[in-house]
């Protein structure tokens, strides 16, 4: 089997697991969405540094850090990241918990788009003719879904807008894949440990308290949140972007389909228009991206 041919297997792997991830959070759902989101980091963090010592990583985790600490541009770059993804995890443990899972697809679908956007005004990026339309594609999709829904679809965006910015800052900090999360995961882990001691204090926490399925569940969820990004790790440094690109659609896709087919939200035939804009534009979006990087290979050529 070619290193190719393995990445698109690990790339795979790991957004069908990102994408049923929804199931492992509705089986807690009788747990609050902050004390679920207090478990993910806490556990996160002990497993992913595990994880690091188990692979032989230890003394470079110690020298990310220590470079960290050198450069107070990267600390605080990677300290307000390590916010925005704890707060775009509680978004969507909030979301599939409280039966959102149709609109966190969409946040999802549009989430490259919002990148692309970041990138054009923090970056400075020029977007491409085909990306334009895609970009009004999407918006006239959107603008569908408010007026039908009532109101903007503000939890789509949020989850859009905070892994978005998320990327953006991690473009500016190289750090293996594994060791950023455990590093990420360790500057929240104060304020998991106080999150913790508040709720046992107060005799809230469900933790230790509700049974063994629940804590089980609860601990391992550092297990499902570092497993789908080590294999990430190792099937991108094995794939081109554009492969990458086509096979994220993956977890939103099965995100919808488990709210709309599993779980029973509603999706109508407005629904299913705006989405078919969105989709459209991903499509076009896409398939910008994989010619742009054609005519790149061969001008390097």
């Amino acid at each position: 089997m070619t290193e190719e041919k393995k990445g698109v297997i690990y790339a795979t792997l790991t957004y069908m697991m990102w994408g049923i991830l929804p199931i492992y959070w509705k089986l807690l759902d009788h747990v609050g969405s902050g004390e679920i989101l207090t478990g993910r980091v806490f556990w996160s963090f002990w497993f992913t540094l595990l994880l690091v010592l188990l692979l032989g990583m230890g003394k470079k985790f110690a020298s990310d850090l220590k470079g960290l600490l050198k450069s107070k541009k990267d600390f605080f770059s990677l300290l307000a990241a390590s916010y925005l993804i704890s707060l775009n995890w509680f978004l969507f443990i909030w979301a599939v918990t409280n039966d959102h899972l149709v609109e966190t697809s969409l946040g999802y679908y549009i989430n490259p788009l919002v990148s692309v956007l970041l990138g054009v005004f923090f970056l400075k990026e020029r977007l491409m003719p085909a990306q334009r339309v895609a970009f009004v594609l999407a918006a006239i999709g959107v603008t569908i879904l408010t007026v039908s829904y009532g109101q903007f679809p503000w939890l789509a965006f949020l989850l859009a807008f905070s892994f978005g910015f998320y990327g953006l800052i991690k473009k500016t900090i190289r750090l293996n894949a594994l060791r950023g999360l455990a590093l990420e995961t360790m500057f929240v882990l104060p304020v998991a440990i106080g999150y913790y001691v508040f709720l046992f204090a107060t005799g809230r926490a469900e933790f230790l308290n509700v049974g063994l399925e629940t804590d089980v569940l609860i601990m391992l969820s550092g297990a499902a949140t570092a497993l789908p990004l080590v294999l990430f790790a190792m099937g991108a440094q094995r794939i081109p972007l554009y492969l990458i690109g086509f096979l994220q659609y993956i977890a939103p896709t099965s995100m919808l389909i488990l709210g709309v087919f599993v779980y029973g939200e509603s999706f109508g035939s407005t629904d299913l228009l705006s989405f078919t804009l969105i989709w459209t534009a991903l499509v076009l979006f896409t398939l910008s991206k994989v010619m742009n990087m054609k005519v790149v290979k061969k001008e390097q050529a």
